[in-house]
């Protein structure tokens, strides 16, 4: 299986790349190839709505000339799309926020008179995601949206793993943190091995 990660965390060793550790290390032990991608690092532009990826039904095609090319190469070439992000204020972080506006519009070529078709029709997403809150409470807007996301995209969503952090002051990962992680992964690798 190969999987592309985006992580949308500003803090290179916070706790949701903490948590991508482990999780990580299971899908590369199982054979997985994985193609990581750190958004916060990358020059990501917003979508304004030009419709230019609408003309091209087999590329990006976007106007927006940054670093997101790569990811839609990943995308593409993968079979398991993985979303790793804190949440702040309810939702992902800015540059998960930005490169999933563009990645609905470049990936679906459907907003036109003339629609085409998802570049990414069947693909899975998966989603590892660290709060402050209870995650029924702080992470269940989000999933909610990428539900709705995957719905609209026919992208087919295999769940999230969400993680609470109790306060600055205390430490975030443990066994059961790593155990929850590697568990995930496993989860995810199912139908490879049934």
């Amino acid at each position: 299986m190969t999987v592309c990660i985006l992580r949308g965390s500003p803090r290179k060793n916070g706790n949701t790349n903490s948590l991508m550790v482990p999780f990580v290390k299971e899908l590369e032990e199982a054979g997985c190839i994985c193609h990581d991608f750190d958004l916060h690092t990358m020059k990501l532009d917003p979508c304004v709505g030009c419709c230019c990826c609408q003309k091209d039904w087999e590329h990006f095609n976007c106007s927006r000339k940054d670093d997101l090319q790569p990811v839609f190469d990943a995308i593409l070439g993968s079979d398991l799309i993985v979303l790793a992000t804190p949440i702040y204020s309810w939702f992902c972080t800015t540059p998960m926020k930005t490169t999933l506006d563009r990645l609905v519009y470049g990936m679906n070529k459907i907003y036109s008179t003339n629609p085409g078709p998802r570049l990414w029709e069947g693909k899975s997403v998966a989603m590892v995601i660290t709060c402050g809150y209870k995650p029924e409470k702080g992470a269940d807007l989000f999933e909610e949206a990428m539900v709705r996301y995957c719905k609209h995209s026919r992208l087919i969503y295999k769940g999230m793993l969400a993680e609470r952090h109790l306060g600055y002051h205390t430490e975030f990962m443990d066994e059961e943190k790593v155990q929850h992680a590697r568990d995930f992964a496993q989860k995810l690798l199912e139908p490879l091995q049934e």
